[in-house]
């Protein structure tokens, strides 16, 4: 059986705050790389934003956002030997594509507490602050641009 990469989608979403937009992270109870963006595996026939929508919903209880779009970005990378082990399949890691969203100025997050245990929304320049890993870093700092051009091009 061939390796393959389980495909995933990830949702960058910002919410307007004064003059600029903060952006959502999420916090997973583990020592590494804890912070990110909504994300999750992609179920059955969904295509990439049905996936990104319900996963920020599971994650976070958030409904009531407005796409902007989906990039041409993706991430991509290997599961740890030490998680590869515990998978009774194929899978060797995740091919993650991503989709932004605007969320309105009054968007109330919850987690569950055991999945995802904290959350903040954050300006730009606080990204390092949260995400260690520099390749996800500048990955996000470039989705958050892709996602302020979409905006604007609506509007």
């Amino acid at each position: 059986m061939t390796d393959v990469y389980r495909r995933a989608a990830s949702i960058l979403v910002i919410k307007p705050v004064e003059d600029s937009y903060h952006i959502l992270l999420l916090h997973k109870p583990r020592k590494k790389d804890a912070w990110q963006l909504p994300q999750g595996g992609v179920e059955g026939e969904e295509n990439v934003t049905q996936a990104a929508l319900r996963e920020l919903n599971e994650e976070a209880s958030l409904k009531d956002c407005n796409v902007l779009g989906v990039s041409p970005r993706f991430y991509q990378y290997d599961f740890p030997d030490s998680y590869r082990r515990f998978r009774p399949d194929n899978v060797k890691g995740q091919h993650i594509s991503f989709v932004f969203a605007l969320a309105p100025m009054d968007a109330a997050v919850t987690v569950d507490e055991k999945e995802v245990d904290s959350y903040v929304w954050i300006d730009v320049a606080q990204l390092g602050q949260y995400l260690k890993r520099d390749e996800y870093l500048n990955l996000v700092k470039g989705l958050y641009e892709e996602a302020l051009k979409a905006l604007n091009a609506k509007h």
